[in-house]
């Protein structure tokens, strides 16, 4: 019965004590995540493992284990590294008879930045980059913390270290009910930083402050506010609009007829933190339906599971997620 308490019998493989310690973290802090995520009690003596709960529960934690102790020899486990396994296995995939397999179901993109490899978690991220690197126009549509900004600069980056790409150009609508910049103090990037900041800190992530700097210096990497790309025609530019659910039908409208030859777009967003009055269209909400049949251009959207903050930021999505189903 899949809901029966079981134990079950774990060795882990090679028996090599620096990767047990790292496996299991420092006072064991990442058996003890996953004890209480998945409700399991997990006991060792060396290599050995020993886990008790219900069997539904006891086949994640073996599989997820398992998983975290290949990954230990290689890199350093951090708390987040065993959140995100937890996240990306499911019951479905533990039944499967072999599990290797199920690897093959998604090849797995990488993407090489100075800073190291970054690599879709999860079906969907997947998924997401595969599309980018394949189509020229692509959305990424759901909720915050499923990655949907930061794999898109990600992309970017190593377009234009790979050359695929001579500029990067990342856009947001400059405030949350239109573009009014005039009353804010300072000059047009003091106005304007503190909305991109976002795509800044992703940047600086992968390249690192001076190197960016540079970058913007030269006109390499450019981030503006929407209303500045109207009129341009952009070639051989990797162009992300973030925030596009706070774009009217008009500028996304501007936005999209943009992109020239040579040049990959993505557009993110989430529908359900749109800023803009009452009375204004959401351009991302409106775009979707009008380009839903256009051959050639990417959506994946991203739902609760996907978010790869703190485990209160999928719950709290989650919880939003029902009280507007109940209440629409």
């Amino acid at each position: 019965m899949p809901n029966s308490q079981i134990s079950q019998e774990l060795t882990l493989l090679p028996a090599d004590n620096k990767r047990l310690s790292n496996f299991c973290g420092q006072f064991d802090v990442h058996l003890h995540q996953i004890e209480q995520r998945l409700k399991v009690k997990i006991a060792n003596r060396g290599n050995q493992f020993k886990v008790t709960g219900f069997s539904d529960a006891v086949k994640m934690a073996c599989v997820v284990m398992q998983k975290l102790f290949e990954v230990a020899g290689e890199e350093l486990l951090t708390p987040e590294d065993v959140h995100l396994s937890m996240q990306d296995s499911s019951v479905n995939q533990l039944l499967e008879p072999v599990l290797a397999d199920s690897t093959d179901t998604i090849a797995q993109v990488f993407i090489k930045t100075k800073r190291g490899v970054i690599k879709g978690r999860g079906e969907n991220q997947q998924n997401y980059l595969k599309k980018i690197m394949t189509h020229d126009i692509n959305f990424g549509v759901g909720p915050a913390g499923t990655g949907k900004t930061y794999l898109a600069v990600a992309c970017a980056v190593e377009a234009l270290q790979s050359e695929k790409v001579r500029r990067i150009i990342l856009v947001r609508p400059a405030v949350e009910a239109g573009e009014k910049l005039g009353f804010l103090p300072g000059d047009l990037a003091q106005k304007v930083d503190p909305y991109l900041r976002p795509l800044y800190d992703a940047l600086y992530d992968m390249l690192g402050f001076e190197r960016v700097e540079k970058l913007i210096e030269k006109n390499v990497i450019e981030v503006a506010p929407l209303a500045f790309m109207r009129g341009r025609t952009l070639n051989d530019s990797f162009i992300i609009l973030d925030e596009a659910q706070n774009t009217t039908t008009e500028q996304i409208k501007m936005f999209l007829t943009r992109v020239g030859f040579g040049s990959t777009a993505v557009v993110t967003g989430d529908v359900t933190q749109i800023d803009l009055p009452n009375e204004k269209m959401s351009g991302l909400k409106h775009v979707l339906n009008v380009l839903k049949e256009v051959e050639g251009i990417s959506f994946i959207f991203f739902g609760a599971k996907d978010v790869v903050r703190h485990p209160l930021v999928q719950r709290i999505v989650v919880a939003y997620e029902r009280y507007e189903q109940k209440h629409s």
